[in-house]
């Protein structure tokens, strides 16, 4: 792809060779079996920067770092949880699943370590346990990938 601008310092035109791709994120679908009430649960952060609402948490991939350590860190940083990757549900890329621009996640399946350790951090305004069957709305895609999620859970092993 090929762009073109005026040079802010002389005016003439500028060619730049740009290449634009999904910037790549992670996000982990935590499942707390039975928890204090006794249904099964998934861990949401209520996002403190737009887009607000419920999500998954997760976030970008930083250089140097694979996946799944970007998403272990994701749910240190934003749940205080301690996390053990359980599978790969799946990698979800609608060019308009992220209003701020083009991204791709791949997003696993986890269980918490100490679920005692559950509390907001970094960019989530607040952290809750939601059972499986009173999920409120989220952003993003994230609707549609609970919803993958029950769907495997509903199938036989």
């Amino acid at each position: 792809m090929e762009s073109r601008k005026p040079c802010p310092h002389c005016g003439g035109e500028l060619v730049a060779h740009c290449h634009c791709n999904p910037l790549p994120t992670v996000d982990v679908v935590i499942l707390v079996p039975g928890n204090a009430s006794g249904d099964d649960a998934v861990v949401l952060v209520n996002r403190a920067n737009p887009p607000l609402g419920w999500a998954l948490p997760g976030g970008f991939v930083d250089c140097g770092e694979t996946c799944e350590q970007a998403a272990v860190r994701e749910c240190r940083e934003e749940t205080g949880l301690d996390v053990i990757l359980t599978g790969l549900l799946g990698v979800y890329s609608d060019p308009a699943r992220d209003p701020r621009h083009h991204t791709m996640s791949v997003v696993y399946t986890g269980l918490a370590r100490d679920m005692k350790a559950l509390r907001a951090g970094d960019d989530a305004g607040d952290v809750r346990l939601f059972p499986l069957d009173r999920l409120p709305r989220t952003a993003f895609d994230h609707d549609r990938i609970l919803a993958d999620f029950l769907a495997r859970l509903a199938r036989p092993a």
